[in-house]
This record gives structure tokens, sequence and C-alpha cells, in this order.
């Protein structure tokens, strides 16, 4: 007999935000779309598998601007 897997549902919770001063950051920003600025500025070409890689690091941290009364 085959044991069948016990699937959970996965939980999404809110991205983390890092907030960085304003010369940083205008507006936010997620960490996958960071790290695909800097790979294409340093020449390499984006696959199909970027895409889920950058939105899977979008949630789970965010770059934001802090605010004037922090």
């Amino acid at each position: 007999m085959s044991k069948e897997r016990e699937t959970k549902p996965q939980l999404r919770s809110a991205p983390h935000h890092v907030r960085l001063p304003g010369f940083l950051v205008e507006n936010e920003i997620g960490l996958g779309d960071v790290l695909k600025r800097v790979t294409s500025a340093v020449g390499v070409k984006p696959c199909g598998g970027c895409e889920k890689r950058a939105a899977g690091l979008n949630s789970w941290i965010t770059f934001t601007r802090l605010s004037r009364r922090d």
C-alpha cells in the first residue's frame, strides 16, 4: 500500500517590511525585483524560473521608505 502524502495548506503572510532612508528607495520594492535589476545590470539574462523566484522573494521581503515620524 502506498501512503498518501498529507498536504498542509500554505499560509501566506504579509511580507516583512524593511524601512530604508528616502534617498535609497522612493517606492516600495520587493527583494526579487532588486535581484532582477542587479543581475540584468551585470548581464545575466532572465530565464523562466526567474519570474517565479522574484515573485516568491517579493512576497517575503519588501523595502519601503522611512516615514517622517520614525
